[in-house]
Protein backbone atom coordinates (compact mmCIF):
# COMPACT_ATOMS: atom_id res chain seq x y z
CA UNK A 1 0.00 0.00 0.00
CA UNK A 2 1.36 3.17 -1.23
CA UNK A 3 0.44 7.00 -0.18
CA UNK A 4 -0.77 7.94 -3.47
CA UNK A 5 -3.05 4.83 -3.55
CA UNK A 6 -4.50 6.27 -0.22
CA UNK A 7 -4.84 9.99 -1.93
CA UNK A 8 -6.81 8.54 -4.84
CA UNK A 9 -8.51 6.45 -2.59
CA UNK A 10 -10.05 9.63 -0.52
CA UNK A 11 -10.69 11.35 -3.68
CA UNK A 12 -12.82 8.89 -4.93
CA UNK A 13 -14.57 8.49 -1.93
CA UNK A 14 -15.10 12.34 -1.38
CA UNK A 15 -16.39 12.35 -5.30
CA UNK A 16 -18.69 9.56 -4.48
CA UNK A 17 -19.96 11.21 -1.10
CA UNK A 18 -20.42 14.56 -3.28
CA UNK A 19 -22.63 12.91 -6.13
CA UNK A 20 -24.52 10.55 -3.93
CA UNK A 21 -22.71 7.84 -6.02
CA UNK A 22 -24.22 4.73 -3.88
CA UNK A 23 -22.38 2.10 -6.67
CA UNK A 24 -19.21 4.15 -6.31
CA UNK A 25 -19.69 4.24 -2.31
CA UNK A 26 -20.28 0.28 -2.44
CA UNK A 27 -17.06 -0.84 -3.68
CA UNK A 28 -15.36 2.00 -1.37
CA UNK A 29 -16.80 0.87 1.89
CA UNK A 30 -16.30 -2.60 3.55
CA UNK A 31 -19.34 -4.46 4.22
CA UNK A 32 -18.50 -4.27 8.15
CA UNK A 33 -17.86 -1.07 8.47
CA UNK A 34 -18.13 0.80 11.60
CA UNK A 35 -18.44 4.78 11.86
CA UNK A 36 -19.33 7.07 14.86
CA UNK A 37 -20.81 10.28 13.71
CA UNK A 38 -19.96 13.52 16.03
CA UNK A 39 -23.54 12.92 17.77
CA UNK A 40 -22.17 9.51 19.21
CA UNK A 41 -24.39 7.32 16.95
CA UNK A 42 -22.62 4.29 15.53
CA UNK A 43 -23.81 3.72 11.88
CA UNK A 44 -23.13 0.69 9.74
CA UNK A 45 -22.22 0.73 5.90
CA UNK A 46 -25.95 -0.13 4.44
CA UNK A 47 -26.72 2.79 7.12
CA UNK A 48 -24.82 5.34 5.11
CA UNK A 49 -25.93 4.25 1.84
CA UNK A 50 -29.68 4.09 2.58
CA UNK A 51 -29.22 7.69 3.69
CA UNK A 52 -27.54 8.52 0.05
CA UNK A 53 -30.31 6.13 -1.95
CA UNK A 54 -33.28 8.08 0.06
CA UNK A 55 -31.80 11.44 -0.72
CA UNK A 56 -31.85 12.59 3.04
CA UNK A 57 -28.23 13.48 2.59
CA UNK A 58 -27.26 16.00 0.49
CA UNK A 59 -23.88 17.58 0.32
CA UNK A 60 -23.65 21.32 -1.69
CA UNK A 61 -19.93 21.81 -0.83
CA UNK A 62 -17.55 19.73 0.49
CA UNK A 63 -13.63 20.58 0.43
CA UNK A 64 -10.64 18.93 2.53
CA UNK A 65 -7.81 20.11 3.49
CA UNK A 66 -5.15 19.42 6.42
CA UNK A 67 -4.68 15.43 5.35
CA UNK A 68 -2.29 13.41 7.45
CA UNK A 69 -1.84 9.60 6.04
CA UNK A 70 0.02 7.09 7.64
CA UNK A 71 0.44 3.69 6.31
CA UNK A 72 0.66 0.60 8.40
CA UNK A 73 1.09 -2.69 6.78
CA UNK A 74 -1.95 -3.19 4.25
CA UNK A 75 -3.96 -0.42 6.46
CA UNK A 76 -3.98 3.35 5.92
CA UNK A 77 -5.00 5.80 8.78
CA UNK A 78 -6.02 8.88 7.47
CA UNK A 79 -6.98 12.36 9.53
CA UNK A 80 -8.44 14.82 7.22
CA UNK A 81 -10.18 18.28 7.73
CA UNK A 82 -13.38 18.64 5.77
CA UNK A 83 -15.50 21.64 5.19
CA UNK A 84 -19.11 20.53 4.70
CA UNK A 85 -22.46 22.29 3.52
CA UNK A 86 -25.55 20.23 2.66
CA UNK A 87 -28.62 18.67 4.59
CA UNK A 88 -29.72 15.58 6.11
CA UNK A 89 -33.43 15.01 6.33
CA UNK A 90 -34.41 18.69 5.69
CA UNK A 91 -31.73 19.76 8.46
CA UNK A 92 -28.41 22.09 7.72
CA UNK A 93 -25.16 20.15 8.47
CA UNK A 94 -22.92 22.96 7.63
CA UNK A 95 -19.53 23.21 9.83
CA UNK A 96 -16.07 21.63 9.59
CA UNK A 97 -15.38 18.13 10.83
CA UNK A 98 -11.91 16.16 11.77
CA UNK A 99 -12.52 12.66 10.23
CA UNK A 100 -10.07 10.10 10.81
CA UNK A 101 -10.50 7.05 8.45
CA UNK A 102 -8.66 3.63 8.61
CA UNK A 103 -8.67 1.61 5.04
CA UNK A 104 -6.75 -1.98 4.43
CA UNK A 105 -5.95 -3.34 1.63
CA UNK A 106 -8.67 -6.24 -0.33
CA UNK A 107 -7.11 -7.50 -2.86
CA UNK A 108 -6.56 -4.75 -5.70
CA UNK A 109 -8.22 -2.01 -3.54
CA UNK A 110 -8.39 -0.71 -0.25
CA UNK A 111 -11.90 0.05 1.55
CA UNK A 112 -13.01 1.98 4.70
CA UNK A 113 -13.43 -0.37 7.52
CA UNK A 114 -13.28 2.11 10.21
CA UNK A 115 -13.90 6.08 10.93
CA UNK A 116 -14.99 9.02 13.01
CA UNK A 117 -15.73 12.74 12.91
CA UNK A 118 -16.13 15.39 15.00
CA UNK A 119 -17.12 18.72 14.79
CA UNK A 120 -14.39 21.46 15.42
CA UNK A 121 -17.10 24.62 13.94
Amino acid sequence: MRTEDIVNAEIELLTAIKNADVAALEKILHDDLLFNLPDGQTITKEFDLNSYRSGKMKIDALEASDQIINIIGDSAVVSVMISLKGTYDNNAVNGTFRYIRVWKQFGESPKVIAGSCIQLH
